[in-house]
């Protein structure tokens, strides 16, 4: 048995099928039927029910992947240090992003980065902050962009940007007007919120049961230009941060939250406690270096 024998159980579990496996991998089917064969013999069971219209592990299987996935995890970990000892700057980073901000600056500075270390890799997931938290913890993603506060226990963090939320509301709407508004005003408006992947989905729910109400969501969403299509088209207002608000390209209004005021602090995240590779430190120094705290007024 060699690490491949145990990639190639891995990406049959992935996929259930050989097929699908073998062109996900570049190689034939018979090929990697034939090292998953190798494999059952060598540990004396069978790995697959193959009588089924769909391939499905067997219990044994099920056992087998779990410590074939610790071990291809090693090796991979393995394979890491070794090259940040031999001084290679190179390697991949997984990134968690919001689709909830603005991030032309964040990849400004992630472009600034690939100039001076060209062969380093990213890859870049859209997510709420909630889904980027299990990101991390569950080892899929190397950092990631949330809201705080966080679980200090399980992060290390450095905080970037600070702003007040604003309500959004069309040009027609009754509040339109107003400069400014306590919360309280909103407990009759039905909202669009982003949904509940989203920590900011907790955020203006707890403030508004701090005003003494429950908002009344009409819809909710990921992407923020979709609520400012459904503001836009009279569905119900949204409570949003300031520099997103500013983005919609829609005729709309922005009016200040008084009593209480509502601030979401954005913050780059990493797990304690854990190997992180030459390349994803060096990007999260690079990156703290070049973003300072700021607010909106």
């Amino acid at each position: 048995m060699d690490i491949r024998h145990l990639k190639y159980f891995i990406e049959v579990s992935k996929f259930n099928s050989f097929t699908r496996a073998a062109d996900h991998l570049f190689i034939s089917q018979p090929t990697i039927s034939k090292m998953i064969k190798n494999l059952e013999e060598e540990l004396g069971v069978d790995l697959f029910e193959r009588s089924r219209k769909q391939l499905t592990l067997t219990d044994a299987g099920r056992v087998i992947l779990d410590q074939a996935q610790t071990i291809d995890k090693a090796f991979n970990n393995l394979q890491t240090e070794l090259d940040d000892l031999l001084g290679l700057q190179k390697g991949h980073i997984r990134i968690g992003l919001p689709p909830i901000m603005d991030a032309d600056h964040f990849i400004n500075i992630l472009g600034e980065f690939h100039q001076l270390y060209p062969n380093i890799t990213f890859q870049l997931v859209e997510n709420g902050a909630k889904k980027i938290e299990e990101g991390i913890r569950e080892e899929n993603l190397d950092a990631g962009i949330t809201v705080l506060p966080t679980e200090e226990e399980d992060f290390h963090y450095f905080s970037f940007m600070r702003e007040e939320l604003r309500v959004v509301v069309p040009p027609t709407h009754k509040l339109a007007d107003r400069k400014q508004i306590r919360l309280e005003e909103l407990k009759d408006e039905q909202m669009i919120l982003f949904n509940k992947d989203f920590a900011l989905n907790d955020r203006i729910t707890a403030a508004c049961k701090e005003a003494g109400f429950l908002p009344k969501v009409v819809s909710e969403s990921s992407q923020w230009d979709f609520i400012g299509k459904m503001i836009a088209a009279k569905l119900g207002l949204s409570i949003l941060p300031y520099s997103v608000s500013e983005l919609l390209k829609e005729d709309v209004r922005t009016i200040k939250i008084i009593k209480p005021k509502i601030e979401w602090d954005l913050a780059i995240i990493w797990r304690k406690n854990h190997y992180l590779s030459y390349a994803a430190k060096e990007w999260l120094t690079f990156t703290q270096e070049r973003l300072t705290i700021g607010s909106t007024p």
